[in-house]
Formats: C-alpha cells, sequence, structure tokens
C-alpha cells in the first residue's frame, strides 16, 4: 500500500502542475523587486514573502492531497453500494462502467460486466479512514513542492549582487520548467525536450500574465 501511495503522488501530470504553480508564485515575488533600487531590507521582505508563499503552497498543496485521498475513497465506497443495492445487473453495469476507464469499458461485454459485479457483491468494504501511509504520501508531497521550488530563492541567499542573483534565480526556473516538462513528456509518450520547451515556454508566459495583472 505504501508503494501505491508513493507512486501515486509523483505522478508526473498532477506534480508537473503543481510545480509549475509554485514556481509561478515565487517567481512574482522575486520579480517583483527592482534590483537597481533594492536595498538589503527590500532583499529580505522579498526572500521572507517568497519563502511564506513557497512553504504555505507545500502546506496547502498536501492538505488538498489527503482530502482528495478521502473523497476518492468514500465516492468508492458510495459508488460500491450502489452497485450491490443496484434493481437489475443492467442497472449495476451502467454503475460500473461510469468508474472505470472509457476505453477499458468499451472492450468489456455482458459476461466481464457480470463477473466484475458478481465480485463486487462479496469483496469487503474500502477503508476510508486516512492511515499513515497517506500521512506520509502527503508529507512526501510537501516536500516535493517546497523543495522544487525553493531552489529559485537560493541565490539571494548567496550572493550579494541582487541583478545577479536575480538573473540566476530566473535560469534556475526555466531549467525546473524544462525537467518537469520532460517528465511529463517522458510520461505521455512524447519526446521529452520537446514538452520540456513548451513547459518553459507555459512557465514564462503564465508568470508574465500573474505578474502583469498583481500577482
Amino acid at each position: 500500500m505504501a508503494a501505491f501511495r508513493v507512486r501515486r503522488f509523483l505522478d508526473p501530470l498532477q506534480r508537473s502542475m503543481e510545480v509549475l504553480f509554485g514556481l509561478i508564485m515565487v517567481l512574482v515575488f522575486t520579480g517583483s523587486i527592482s534590483v537597481a533600487e533594492a536595498s538589503e531590507k527590500d532583499i529580505g521582505a522579498m526572500l521572507a514573502g517568497a519563502i511564506g508563499c513557497n512553504l504555505a503552497w507545500a502546506i496547502v498543496d498536501a492538505a488538498m492531497y489527503l482530502l482528495g485521498v478521502f473523497a476518492e475513497r468514500a465516492r468508492g465506497l458510495t459508488v460500491l453500494r450502489a452497485i450491490r443495492q443496484a434493481p437489475t445487473p443492467d442497472a449495476a453495469r451502467v454503475l460500473i462502467a461510469g468508474v472505470i476507464p472509457s476505453g477499458l469499458a468499451g472492450l468489456l461485454g455482458a459476461p466481464e460486466f457480470e463477473a466484475l459485479r458478481l465480485r463486487l457483491a462479496v469483496a469487503a468494504d474500502p477503508r476510508t479512514r486516512l492511515g499513515y501511509d497517506d500521512y506520509m504520501a502527503a508529507g512526501g508531497v510537501f516536500l516535493l513542492v517546497f523543495l522544487s521550488t525553493f531552489p529559485v530563492v537560493v541565490p539571494f541567499l548567496l550572493m550579494t549582487d541582487a541583478a545577479s542573483a536575480l538573473h540566476v534565480s530566473q535560469a534556475v526556473a526555466l531549467v525546473i520548467f524544462f525537467v518537469a516538462g520532460r517528465s511529463l513528456g517522458v510520461h505521455t509518450g512524447r519526446p521529452g525536450w520537446r514538452t520540456g520547451l513548451e513547459m518553459v515556454l507555459l512557465g514564462v508566459v503564465l508568470s508574465a500574465i500573474t505578474f502583469a495583472l498583481g500577482g
């Protein structure tokens, strides 16, 4: 079960999107400062805001992960009970077809659906309570989101020149965009480098729109 949860929270599509959103929020903070006029106090305030935003996003993401797990399990139990209480096998078949991928449902005939219905009729109720592995997975979500966006602010901690730190920070963000996009491309069977570049372009455009609208 724990291994399944680890694979789930590392799903490339969801994680790529979360990293994208987290980076955009952090880039709004780092891009809002005027490096030509920024004082040490301004840099400190920007860092505090960026790190705080990063931390908040990771906490919210982990909490939403737990909420999603619970909601999915509760829905699964509700559907299972509805299948068992269906007045006819055909009614149960409609319910089963509604919870499995449409491509798979189209390949199953009446005997396969009936076999599923009979197995579900005697299956044990799935648990809905959150367990240790769920909280560990949520912790993994938190670390993934926080650690993947934190490098964007590191240059401001290590470099004294604000302009140089901003350039390095933006370069780091582009690299992370590309890595997340490449992972998504490999997962979906598309050329990794192309998807990586598309993610970079998407991240830049969305960051610019967010910044222009006031963050």
